[in-house]
């Protein structure tokens, strides 16, 4: 599959970087092209300054660093298209200041190298999703980069994280290291969610609007039964063709899956009729997001998916 880069931030805010800067404020004559990031209050002193391309991994990095952390989250919210990112000074004053950032990779955030670059930003310890997962493409595919919806690389990104904080604050480190057993014991009954679902849905074709839940759904033993052809047109942005869209309406008319697993985030005029072929049909649908929903922690969110995908396929 192919991947889905973030856009890249315009070349206007980036040339405003050097005056945002030299001020020491994030004002700028220029709207600001995205919402103001989030940022999680801290009331421990000295607090780590973390960045985070999402919210998905600031709040992890919360979890684990506790009031010793003080975390940006630059995709904040689901009403944000990941997809069509852009930058503005106040993030990249955010991402300067940084001591610990906390980047996708695969392709899914470039932006945040373009900004890093930009704002001078070559101190800090930059963690890698992928990277740190150790996954890597099959011969003749492509890497599928959404590494949060797969439970064991969220784990080794924990260690990684209670590492670099502890690096950036040595005086926390054991507080650091507990922090990521804890968030780690917590990820293990949602591993066990999964095979719970593939004990009594093994094989089961269900379909997919975008590879975002991939993981997630071959942990549950799931079979994607979407042409790849359609779910790599949405991601990228494309226009899906006539055929394709046809054989993908043709799962819901035909009862061929069980399940519609459903980015909500990213929907668009072709996943709106592959929603609709599906409610017309009876199959069920799963909405998913990449980020956050507001008032939501990680566990909270994947234990919520996990509860809706097994609800669909009748457990």
């Amino acid at each position: 599959m192919n991947t889905s880069p973030l856009r890249r931030p315009s070349l206007l805010v980036l040339t405003g970087l050097a005056s945002v800067l030299l001020t020491g404020c994030g004002g700028s004559s220029s709207p600001a092209a995205s919402p103001e990031p989030a940022v999680s209050a801290s009331t421990g002193p000295g607090a780590v300054a973390v960045v985070a391309s999402t919210n998905v991994y600031g709040d992890i990095v919360r979890q684990i660093g506790g009031d010793k952390v003080a975390v940006t989250s630059f995709i904040a919210s689901p009403d944000q298209d990941p997809h069509s990112y852009e930058a503005n000074p106040q993030n990249q004053l955010a991402l300067s200041k940084a001591k610990v950032i906390i980047e996708n990779g695969g392709g899914y955030d470039d932006f945040m190298d373009t900004m890093r670059d930009a704002a001078g930003s070559t101190s800090a310890q930059v963690l890698n999703a992928v990277d740190i997962s150790g996954k890597t493409a099959a011969a003749g595919e492509e890497l599928n980069e959404h590494v949060w919806y797969d439970f064991p690389s969220v784990a080794r990104l924990a260690d990684s994280i209670a590492a670099a904080l502890g690096k950036a604050d040595p005086s926390g480190a054991a507080a650091f290291t507990a922090g990521a057993e804890t968030f780690k014991q917590k990820l293990k009954p949602l591993e066990e969610q999964e095979a719970a679902i593939a004990q009594t849905a093994k094989g089961t074709a269900v379909a997919i609007t975008e590879p975002v839940p991939l993981y997630m759904i071959e942990a549950c033993g799931l079979t994607d039964a979407s042409p790849e052809e359609f779910s790599e047109a949405i991601e990228e942005g494309n226009d899906v063709s006539p055929r394709v869209l046809r054989d993908t309406l043709a799962l819901f008319t035909g009862k061929k899956v069980q399940a519609l697993v459903y980015n909500s985030q990213t929907a668009g005029p072709e996943t709106e009729k592959v929603r609709e072929a599906a409610t017309g049909n009876g199959i069920p649908i799963v909405p998913v997001t990449e980020t956050l929903p507001s008032g939501e922690d990680y566990i909270g969110w994947m234990t919520a998916n996990l509860d809706s995908l097994g609800k669909a396929l009748g457990r």
